[in-house]
């Protein structure tokens, strides 16, 4: 079994030693000279105005917590979009693809469905006026 995640591991290995190889050799090869300019907050070249601390419409929030939510239900198709053709089949899969006859459309009603129930909260957020910003 822990042979099937090997090469999983190999990567996660790579990864981590390359973050901390990258991370050590900019931190020997740079000083560090921070300044009162350097410190400032600096957006896109624009000097900040106000106060760090200013108070956001709960819009923002609602709609920051709804891209959140659809973006993560995107996530979602990716799984099915992977077993596409053995949820297309009702036989087992023989050299990559579906026997003659044996195809069924359970995938592709699957998915329907999900992206039906999306469209129904989406409409019911838009419907309700969360996306405008009034």
């Amino acid at each position: 079994m822990l042979r099937q995640y090997l090469p999983v591991l190999l990567l996660l290995g790579f990864v981590i030693l390359n973050a901390v190889l990258i991370l050590g050799i900019a931190h020997l090869t740079t000083k560090s000279q921070p300044t009162p300019v350097k410190s400032q907050p600096y957006e896109s070249g624009i000097s900040p105005l106000g106060d760090a601390r200013e108070r956001f419409s709960v819009k923002f929030y609602l709609v920051a917590m709804l891209f959140i939510v659809f973006d993560i239900e995107t996530v979602f198709m990716i799984p099915w979009g992977v077993q596409y053709r053995q949820l297309s089949c009702s036989a087992p899969l023989v050299a990559g693809g579906c026997p003659t006859g044996q195809l069924s459309f359970f995938g592709l009603g699957e998915m329907i469905v999900f992206a039906l129930i999306l469209m129904v909260g989406f409409i019911y957020v838009w419907k309700k006026g969360a996306l405008t910003w009034d």
